[in-house]
């Protein structure tokens, strides 16, 4: 292993990414090489190799930075689970990877979609190290609330899988509760590190943005089921701390996902959260998944999501469903509101109506509106669509 100073010169030439936001410039000091193995939330600095699917990296600010062959950018190392995009997994050297994740992540990719292009090839030119030659890893910048918290409602938000409408229905729940009055805070608690998501949930009125890098975490995929719920733990405490009063989280990916479904069927977790929202891409998805959360033991309050932006589907949704099943606008003009704050049965039965159709009782909700119009995939996506994350 050898040690090198980082140069401001060269520093100052590199584009930073979304993941290293925690990391003051000042502690980048060296470069280390050689012999060396990368950790999960290591900083690595990398030379753009050749462009492939994202051909742009987001900075700390939010801004997505415009990337070419030759740029010298810092990113974090991380493992990828993203069934429409990649998986990937960090290496045992420093050697030639990808850019698999906009946010900044660095990886090895194993697999694609096969809608997806090569993703952008970088190689690494050393881990960035602080002035005594020491890896500068995320862990060492988390948070530290406080050990306790005050009595504050928490919401999970679970879906089926990658753009159910998870973070879309987390951020309407949030501008419902903010319309309100209500200081909210919004937690990306699992994922790949990238601030679309954040973006989302601060527009819509959160007072308080957190995710996992924040507890010190480049991504979750393949992390410790203890050390994700001891992530998700501080997170909440740091929104308590902040003063919010709601804490809405967002947990990624699908029941199915390994690391998805150990954090809903920890009993902690479970404790913590008033009731859970589940987001789901159609009918069966949404029987399927009410089935499991109520099996873990969980009070699934509503069914939204990608299949309430077609009444036809939230009809199917309705025949089996023992919950409501709301859409985007309902939730984000606080249909909720009282259910989380502890008026459940009243929310309930304001928000259903029946009516009688020949052969079937369906029960319909106040608009069956589209969740957003135009938005072809509302899992913490924005204008710049899928392939940028």
């Amino acid at each position: 292993m050898r040690v090198s100073e980082l140069s401001t010169d060269l520093y100052t030439r590199t584009k930073r990414s979304f993941t290293t936001r925690r990391v003051p410039a000042t502690d980048m000091k060296t470069l280390i090489t050689g012999d060396v193995a990368p950790n999960a939330g290591d900083l690595v600095l990398a030379c753009v190799d050749k462009i492939g699917s994202h051909a742009k990296l987001e900075l700390p600010t939010g801004r997505r930075a415009q990337l070419s062959v030759g740029d010298l950018i810092i990113v974090t190392y991380g493992n990828r689970y993203a069934p429409d995009q990649f998986e990937a997994v960090i290496g045992g050297e420093l050697s030639p990877c990808e850019l698999v994740a906009a946010g900044g992540i660095a990886s090895q990719k194993i697999c694609k979609h096969a809608r997806m292009g090569e993703p952008t090839r970088i190689t690494p030119m050393g881990l960035v190290g602080t002035a005594n030659g020491t890896p500068i890893n995320l862990r060492d910048y988390a948070i530290t609330p406080p050990d306790t918290q005050r009595d504050m409602p928490v919401v999970l938000v679970a879906g089926t899988s990658m753009n159910a409408g998870k973070t879309y229905t987390s951020a309407s729940l949030i501008k419902g509760l903010s319309a309100a009055g209500i200081k909210t805070a919004g937690i990306k608690a699992t994922g790949t590190g990238s601030g679309g998501d954040l973006w989302l949930m601060s527009d819509m009125g959160a007072d308080r943005v957190l995710d996992f890098t924040d507890a010190g975490l480049a991504s979750t995929y393949l992390a410790e089921p203890l050390r994700i719920e001891e992530a998700i733990v501080s997170l909440i405490r740091e929104a308590s701390a902040s003063g919010c009063e709601v804490a809405v989280v967002e947990i990624a990916d699908g029941l199915h996902h390994q690391e998805t479904a150990e954090v809903l069927k920890s009993k902690r977790i479970r404790d913590l959260a008033r009731g859970l929202i589940f987001a789901a891409n159609d009918a069966l998805g949404a029987q399927a998944g009410l089935a499991q959360l109520q099996d873990w033991g969980h009070d699934v309050m509503v069914l939204s999501g990608q299949l309430t932006r077609s009444p036809l589907a939230m009809r199917e949704a309705r025949r089996f469903a023992t919950v409501p099943v709301m859409t985007a606008d309902e939730i984000r003009g606080g249909a909720l509101n009282d259910t989380i704050l502890g008026h459940r049965s009243a929310a309930v039965v304001a928000f259903t109506r029946h009516v009688h159709v020949p052969n079937e009782t369906i029960k319909v909700g106040a608009a069956t509106g589209d969740l957003r119009p135009g938005l072809a995939s509302m899992d913490g996506q924005l204008s710049h669509g899928a392939a940028a994350r």
